[in-house]
């Protein structure tokens, strides 16, 4: 080998035209990768005892973060976050309590608190812009666990921008997707950090609460792009489950939008051929019932109702996924049935209901399921009454030893118990 090649090793090749190509991955980076993982981890599990390390542990990290491997600024913005951890144990004994889209009210940060987050989120606000995939899809993670963790306050100062880059992210016009732009092609591939992108616009609708709904319109026919039919599942099924989380959390303030935008959404995703997308659209079209109540009942519930239909006939013997989709189809009719009992017509969708449970699946949905039996049979419902035997039999397997209800919800299920004898 010619002295000139002589670094090559055994990851490099030839790239189909003679020519080679150089995989950079050296045992100083993979030293440098290692160093800021275990950085990251001391300072998230540590507590207090790291807060003296911390500025330390910042100029290093912020130095890092500017090296040219994709590799170090990836781990960098994965490390950044946990800076945060050691000032709230030692500044916020009980964690920090914030109130959804509260910017009025005193900041719940401590000053020091408040320097290391405001530090911790402009360093990854930069690497947000970075032309690696990798890194924008770990430093959307790391706000998203920061502003999650402390709230609208420590949004605020950087929520102009971070809403602007997550539209480009979002609508493809990120400095890392320019590449893929500039070919002309449209990616049929599911991206991974697109996942983070989404999940970090459901993060400020849940920061945010309604103070996010002027920014909403911008935001959901980019989200609405990766829900087409000529996306992959897993774009579609990212797509109606960034949706879901937006209506969750925003509850009235999706109803100008509803009809065009999120009842589209649900209808299609309920008739996709995935279960995945199904399932998340069972759990949009719940949330969005719930959250518009009365406004919406009496003229779409029969549309709803007619395109939830077809999932209780899934076999759930096939896979967790169809489990998963039963159960939040299950879901879906309580959460109707909560927000608008008089427009249901109870007598034809609890029998189906009622066959599907216990869950078996998605354990998230127990209180939803079980909350909306509990308040019927209070109400003393004809229907709940005329389907009592159903819904003992229900009770009775929840409250089992091997059942994964959890035990708050087996006590109030126990307690109904007697009543329906």
């Amino acid at each position: 080998m010619t002295p000139q090649f002589s670094g090559l090793d055994d990851s490099d090749d030839e790239d189909g035209y003679g020519n080679y190509v150089l995989h950079v991955r050296t045992a100083l980076l993979e030293a440098k990768k290692g160093a800021i993982t275990a950085l990251g981890e001391m300072a998230a599990h540590t507590g207090a005892a790291f807060v003296p390390h911390l500025e330390t542990s910042m100029n290093c990290l912020s130095k890092s973060a500017e090296n040219w491997h994709p590799l170090i600024k990836s781990e960098c913005a994965d490390a950044f976050p946990s800076l945060v951890n050691p000032s709230v144990a030692a500044n916020h004994a009980d964690g920090i309590n914030w109130t959804k889209g509260d910017i009025t009210g005193p900041n719940p940060l401590s000053p020091h608190t408040n320097a290391v987050v405001s530090a911790v989120l402009t360093q990854l606000l930069n690497l947000m812009s970075d032309d690696d995939v990798d890194t924008v899809g770990k430093a959307c993670e790391g706000i998203q666990g920061v502003i999650e963790q402390c709230g609208p306050h420590a949004l605020l100062p950087i929520a102009e921008t971070c809403l602007k880059n997550v539209h480009e992210l979002i609508s493809r016009q990120a400095p890392c997707q320019m590449a893929h732009e500039d070919d002309g092609e449209e990616d049929d591939d599911h991206e991974p950090y697109m996942t983070s992108v989404c999940d970090l616009i459901g993060a400020f609708a849940r920061v945010m609460g309604a103070q996010f709904a002027p920014h909403l319109g911008t935001f959901l026919q980019p989200i609405c792009n990766f829900a087409k039919s000529s996306r992959p599942p897993s774009d579609r099924a990212m797509a109606i489950g960034c949706l879901g989380e937006i209506a969750q959390e925003m509850g009235p303030s999706i109803a100008e939008f509803w009809p065009n935008v999120f009842l589209p959404a649900v209808l299609a995703g309920l008739a996709d051929e995935d279960e995945n997308v199904k399932r998340n659209a069972a759990f949009c079209g719940g949330v969005c019932a719930e959250g518009l109540k009365e406004t919406i009942s009496a003229q779409y519930y029969p549309q709803l109702l007619q395109a939830l239909s077809p999932l209780f006939g899934i076999d759930t013997n096939e896979s967790d996924t169809s489990k998963a989709c039963v159960d939040n189809a299950c879901a879906a009719v309580s959460r109707m049935i909560m927000a608008a009992p008089n427009d249901m017509p109870l007598a034809q969708v609890l029998p189906p209901v009622l066959r599907c449970l216990p869950l078996k699946n998605d354990m998230t949905e127990n209180e939803t399921v079980y909350n909306c039996l509990l308040g019927l049979i209070s109400m003393n419902n004809a229907d709940a009454v005329a389907n009592k035997t159903d819904i003992r039999r229900v009770f009775m397997e929840a409250i089992a030893e091997t059942s994964k209800v959890d035990d708050e919800i087996k006590a109030k299920l126990s307690t109904a118990l007697p009543g329906l004898a």
